[in-house]
């Protein structure tokens, strides 16, 4: 018989090792054990459902995804019922395909990806049926009307973009620009400002839905204030910030706003944050000639030109234009700020020449009585749609600001049925003109969320549905607001890390002076100095 003191040490170390892989494997074993029994509990056999007690209503739920019209290729639309029960049953079914039963313990209902994709493919312009079964407490089922969607025969474009910030204004600076796929729950970063130590990251456009061509602005104390123009399989850096951006169809070239941005606070109401342009123009950049220029007549020394946006066939730019009503380009707020209200302007454009018409009035503050603002046409060039808010040049900070749609061939309008009493704005249109996203402050009134609605061909917006989440209790904790959302028909080639090392870089694009970049170490935009920040 060995002695303990002649046992080797390496002896001991195997004897641990071993011990402490059967340890792991128990570990293993009890994990993969207990997630076979809660997968047993939420995979459990439907229920036999008899003689339920029908309720003449549809059943609560959240969010609202009832009585709308959703694309063919969008990812399920998971929602919590709202109805007291200890199992509930849903049944969503068409006319073809296979129909998708969910029984759970929970009222979370989570639709199976696959099955969702496969049902939604095969009835394309049909109806889609939720049919809702609760057990009550008593044992009993109650089963509530049926909840009916329509499936459209339009898909709306696979990706989205969108700024993420949180809406108090002393956290303004952490700010990303985001992509989510929307026939799935997979968001990736763009550009982040913690990537660049603390920037402003915003005014995100792209050309004709394409995620092959975009700008981004940044501004920065660090590196800069600066456009940042992915294309061609390459990213550069341009030596100023644009404002909001319209690229013309060709690519060749975007129009973009220089503002003079100012915020400042209410003491009482439902928003008291407000925003306004002490003064503004347009500009534009032509991409192969890395120049910028000024368009002269839209930028009237005496008034404040802002938003542009180009019409499909490139020949006119579209903007939003209302008088100066101040001397003092520096005083905040101007007495009369109140007053602001902008007009729908136009101008024609000769890509060719390069040469510019004269303004004219598309639609007038003095005959609506309201503020005109985020003039963006449709894909066929038929429709424009925008909104309009109680004045100023802010609609975000507006609860008045409405979505409206005008007939661009008789240039009647209308007010959109989709609107609520909360602030709607940053809206942009899907690359078929079936779709547009939009932000709304719908829900509870405090953070802008993306909403989704089919525009028909009459140009009827229906009731729209907000962006879809893996978790549907995910907007119950969600702290950011999203802004600025715009389809495109994939993802952006280029990596976060291509953006940011570019932003990064002190290597640019030197342009003209007349651009009015915000100073270097100027990061508030209400703080910038100069006539333009």
């Amino acid at each position: 018989m060995l002695r303990a003191s002649t046992i080797p040490l390496s002896a001991f170390r195997v004897c641990n090792k071993m011990k402490k892989r059967a340890h792991y494997i128990v570990l293993i074993i009890v994990t993969i054990s207990a997630l076979a029994g809660a997968w047993a509990v939420l995979r459990e056999r439907p229920p036999r459902v008899e003689n339920p007690m029908s309720v003449r209503r549809p059943a609560r739920i959240r969010p609202d995804y009832s009585g709308t019209v959703i694309p063919p290729n969008i990812a399920p639309l998971n929602f919590v019922i709202r109805e007291q029960g200890r199992r509930f049953l849903v049944k969503i079914h068409s006319e073809a395909g296979e129909a998708i039963e969910i029984v759970s313990r929970s009222p979370k209902i989570t639709i199976p990806l696959r099955r969702w994709r496969s049902l939604l493919g095969a009835n394309r312009g049909k109806k889609l049926l939720s049919d809702v079964y609760v057990e009550t407490k008593s044992g009993g089922w109650h089963r509530y009307e049926t909840i009916v969607n329509t499936i459209a025969g339009d898909p709306i474009d696979g990706y989205i973009a969108y700024r993420l910030i949180k809406p108090i204004f002393t956290e303004w600076y952490r700010t990303g620009v985001y992509q989510r796929d929307l026939s799935a729950y997979k968001e990736s970063v763009l550009l982040d400002g913690m990537s660049l130590d603390g920037a402003c990251v915003n005014c995100h456009s792209f050309a004709n839905n394409s995620p092959e061509r975009m700008f981004i602005s940044t501004r920065s104390s660090k590196f800069g204030s600066a456009a940042i123009l992915a294309g061609d399989g390459k990213t550069e850096k341009i030596g100023t910030k644009f404002g909001y951006t319209a690229w013309h169809p060709s690519g060749r070239l975007a129009a973009y706003s220089i503002n003079k941005v100012r915020q400042f606070f209410h003491m009482a109401g439902a928003e008291v944050r407000d925003v306004i342009d002490l003064d503004a123009a347009l500009a534009y950049y032509i991409v192969e000639a890395r120049n910028i220029k000024m368009i002269a007549r839209a930028s009237d020394k005496q008034r404040l030109e802002t938003y542009p946006a180009s019409s499909p066939d490139g020949r006119y730019l579209y903007y939003c234009s209302a008088p100066i009503l101040w001397a003092d380009r520096n005083a905040m707020p101007p007495k009369r700020y109140a007053d602001v209200r902008y007009d729908l302007m136009r101008i024609s454009y000769d890509i060719d020449a390069d040469k510019w018409g004269e303004p004219e009035t598309v639609l007038s503050a003095k005959e609506t009585a309201l503020s005109i603002l985020m003039p963006r046409i449709s894909p066929d060039g038929r429709f424009l749609l925008f909104c309009m808010c109680r004045y100023g040049c802010f609609p975000i900070y507006q609860p008045s600001s409405d979505l409206y749609m005008m007939d661009l061939a008789t240039r009647k309008y209308w007010k959109l049925a989709i609107n609520s009493e909360f602030s709607e704005s940053w809206h942009s249109w899907s690359s078929n003109g079936r779709w547009i996203a939009f932000s709304s402050k719908r829900l509870e009134g405090t953070f802008t969320r993306c909403y989704i609605s089919f525009v028909d061909k009459t140009g009827k917006a229906h009731k729209p549905f907000i962006l879809p989440q893996k978790d549907p209790a995910f907007y119950d904790s969600f702290l950011r607001t999203v802004s600025l959302p715009e389809l495109i028909t994939g993802p952006v080639p280029v990596t976060a890390k291509a953006l940011a090392r570019t932003a990064r870089s002190g290597s640019m694009i030197k342009v003209d002076a007349i651009t009015g970049a915000t100073p270097a170490g100027d990061l508030e935009p209400w703080k910038a100095a100069g006539r333009f920040r």
